[in-house]
């Protein structure tokens, strides 16, 4: 594909995007970086996660609420690139996976839109499993008569390690293409080799290692809203709190060098499930490496019995500042919530790396069809 000059790309077409299940915005972000989008809408049901989008991005174009209400009673904006990633927990690896989760049908609400919207392309992100289950095949099925009739398909799993995001994170993304364009936009492949993905250490170079013991609390400082008071906004520099330990979970970490794990524990420091189960699980109370990218970064990376969570370096878990690095988001990204809410916010959001490959592929994709 056509790899435009910065200076030809600044004349180029601006395309409208809206994000659906737009949680803080890290779809958004990436895309914003790409200088080729305008966010003209954007749906989101989490206070906190809507706040800090509206932070961000602006507060007039945010739908802080359930998108089976929006636009029941109002005209559809006109967008070019829909994205979003519907709720995924019923279809994780992570817990107990529910085909009948209530969650998995929020797919139908994107579609809904999409029918409304009519957009040149639109992409769906979401775990690995999505593009196993029926609702995937559901989801296929509505091109072949339904409302999804007018657009083909191309699915694929992504590494966002592959995009240049410091993380091995896999995401499904399926983008659907318009039949009215030229020609479909298939779901690219990465460009990053393997020897040259982004580390940890690349993404945490410039954050001090040392975070005080008693430095566990955000600012007290408040901001509103939608009519809404909350905590923030908070820059990454604030982000960079830890968490109380106790001696024990202290001790743990000294007995746990760079890349390993819990069987590096001796028995007396194990716990009794660990004692019992001496393979898989390799990531927990796992120790991050430097020079290698990081493990997903989930909602609870402040728990290192959670997973690879561990500095590679210092005894403690990474701090919210340092998850939001390795996500891809600047210091000067601002947060809205508890620690908490913004932990949940970094942990769900699509590395900014990943979907600002993304947005300048279909940019250019569009370019080259329109």
């Amino acid at each position: 594909m056509q790899r435009w000059p910065a200076i030809v790309r600044a004349m180029l077409n601006r395309y409208r995007v809206i994000d659906l299940f737009a949680g803080c915005g890290g779809i958004t972000e990436g895309f914003r970086r790409t200088g080729r989008y305008d966010a003209v809408a954007a749906v989101e049901l989490d206070l906190a996660a809507a706040s800090t989008y509206a932070e961000n991005f602006g507060e007039d174009h945010m739908w802080p609420g359930s998108i089976v209400d929006w636009l029941k009673d109002e005209p559809a904006p006109e967008a070019d690139v829909v994205v979003g990633g519907p709720p995924c927990q019923g279809f994780s690896n992570l817990g107990s996976k529910r085909d009948d989760d209530p969650r998995n049908e929020l797919w139908r609400e994107y579609v809904r839109v999409l029918g409304l919207i009519k957009p040149k392309t639109f992409v769906i992100e979401n775990v690995p499993r999505f593009l196993q289950s029926t609702q995937f095949a559901d989801l296929e099925a509505e091109t072949e008569g339904g409302l999804l009739s007018d657009y083909v398909l191309d699915k694929k799993l992504l590494v966002a390690a592959d995009f240049g995001s410091a993380q091995v994170r896999r995401r499904a993304i399926v983008i659907g293409t318009h039949r009215d364009l030229l020609k479909p936009i298939e779901v690219p492949d990465g460009s990053v080799p393997a020897d040259r993905r982004k580390t940890v250490y690349d993404a945490l170079l410039d954050v001090p290692m040392k975070v005080p013991a008693e430095q566990r609390d955000l600012p007290k400082t408040t901001v509103e809203h939608f009519g809404v008071t909350m905590p923030g906004a908070y820059t990454g520099y604030d982000l960079h709190v830890t968490r109380h330990y106790d001696p024990r979970s202290l001790e743990r970490f000294t007995h746990i060098g760079e890349g390993e794990n819990r069987f590096s524990l001796p028995d007396r420091l194990k716990s009794p499930c660990w004692l019992k189960h001496t393979s898989g699980a390799g990531d927990v109370m796992g120790r991050l490496r430097w020079h290698k990218p990081s493990v997903t970064i989930r909602t609870e990376f402040f728990k290192p019995e959670k997973g690879r969570y561990l500095h590679p370096s210092e005894h403690r878990a990474i701090t919210h500042r340092e998850a939001a690095l390795l996500q891809g988001f600047g210091d000067d990204f601002r947060w809205c919530g508890t620690k908490i809410q913004i932990a949940r916010q970094i942990g769900n959001a699509v590395p900014v790396e990943l979907a600002q490959a993304l947005g300048q592929y279909i940019a250019e994709a569009l370019d080259d069809r329109l």
